[in-house]
């Protein structure tokens, strides 16, 4: 019998990264977990511990498969965490602009027999030095709010980008390339 697949995130761009993969989950389940780092916790592990905690987060019938992911935008040592407002995502830009930063983004894969698999990618992502007009206009647009980072790389501020290493679709929410390979592991049937 094939597994169903749970999808523990609310993000309608992962089920559009699915969708290009030939996957549609049978179920979508939205974990409600505390995301705040840790004292000193480091972006890479912040990201893998959240991709599991959020798998962890949603219940897992008999015969099912979690995904989840979480992408971390990291500015060094430093996370910037999703943008609530216009002004969070002027501020990120303004942190951001000229700048490289990092970009992981982990998923979790819970199989049905209950095993967990976590992978990882990083990506390296650079904005070009931005003008004030030009954070302005890109922040009073929305498009920033709620996006780790405040940015969607696949909307308007893909024309700000001028440098990306690494996964696109990792940095828009989804590393594609390691999800399939979990999912096909985990016995997913793929397009």
């Amino acid at each position: 019998m094939t597994p169903r697949l749970v999808l523990a995130s609310s993000s309608p761009r992962r089920r559009d990264l699915l969708a290009q993969i030939g996957v549609t989950p049978d179920d979508i389940r939205s974990p409600d977990i505390d995301e705040e780092p840790r004292k000193g916790e480091l972006p890479l592990p912040y990201a893998q511990r959240m991709a599991s905690e959020k798998a962890l987060a949603v219940a897992r019938q008999d015969g099912e498969v979690i995904l989840a992911g979480d992408t971390t935008v990291a500015l060094g040592r430093r996370i910037l965490p999703q943008a609530s407002s216009e002004d969070d995502v002027a501020a990120f830009l303004r942190l951001l602009s000229g700048r490289r930063h990092r970009v992981h983004s982990a998923i979790c894969v819970i199989d049905a027999d209950g095993t967990q698999r976590i992978r990882c990618t990083t990506s390296q992502v650079r904005f070009k030095r931005l003008s004030g007009d030009e954070i302005a206009h890109y922040a009073a647009g929305g498009e920033g709010i709620g996006k780790a980072g405040g940015y969607a790389i696949q909307g308007r501020a893909a024309g700000l980008i001028d440098f990306l290493s690494g996964s696109h679709s990792g940095v828009v929410g989804l590393p594609l390339f390691e999800t399939r390979a979990l999912l096909k592991a985990a016995g997913i049937a793929l397009g």
